[in-house]
Formats: C-alpha cells, structure tokens, sequence
C-alpha cells in the first residue's frame, strides 16, 4: 500500500491536463471544510465541486475490481470500509453544498471533462447564443 500513489497518478493527470487546455482552473489536491483527512483531486473552489478519480481495484470498480488471493478476508474488509469511506465522503461534502463527481480510472479523459465543463461552466444564455 505505501507504493500506492494518493495523488498524481496517470489517469487523474490525464483529466487535469484536458481540463487544463480546455481554460478550466482548479486547485489539486486541497482539502475541504469539515472533512480535513479526505481530499478530492481536483476541486473547483467557486463552483463548490469536487471531483474524484477512483482507482478499480481500491474503490472496487464494479467492471474491473480483482480481489486479492492472499489475506483475502482481510483486503475484503479493507475494500468495502473504502468504498463505505467514499459514500460518507460524498454525503458529507453534498451536506456542506458541495457537487461531487466520482469517475473510475478507466474512463475516457476527455469524456470525464466534458462531464466535469457542463457541471463547472453550465450554459449561459449568451454562450449558448454564440455556440
């Protein structure tokens, strides 16, 4: 588990460099009022969203999580105390009046961030005039 990146890792770079050239401005890894121990990838502050970018085999991807053979009631537990963390997470931060948005490591960066622009920059009614 030490060797398991909490931040930076491939896809959630990958997501912030699309939204990055999209002209969307964000704070990385920053934590939020009242839950100071978890903290979102990527937060757009003004907006009051969160994102996170599980990874499948910590946050037990319903399409590509793989349970361990060894110690296998061990890691088990640790897995759904993961996945009942993040709902407490998400509860917690929408109670606070917070968006949040959890994608899996797998999915298409560049769909992720048409996702996280419609949530973050929802149409104006100039913008939608000009498009």
């Amino acid at each position: 588990m030490s060797r398991a990146r909490r931040r930076d890792t491939a896809p959630e770079v990958a997501i912030r460099r699309e939204a990055h050239r999209r002209g969307l401005r964000y704070r990385v890894d920053t934590p939020v009022p009242g839950l100071p121990r978890r903290r979102p990838d990527i937060v757009f502050t003004r907006q009051r969203v969160t994102i996170f970018v599980d990874g499948c085999f910590w946050h037990s991807c319903p399409v590509h999580a793989t349970a361990p053979k060894s110690n296998s009631d061990w890691w088990a537990a640790k897995l759904q105390r993961n996945v009942v963390r993040d709902r407490e997470t998400d509860d917690r931060l929408r109670a606070l009046g917070w968006t949040v948005l959890r994608f899996w490591e797998h999915e298409d960066p560049i769909a992720v961030v048409d996702v996280i622009e419609r949530v973050v920059r929802p149409p104006t009614p100039d913008r939608q005039a000009s498009a």
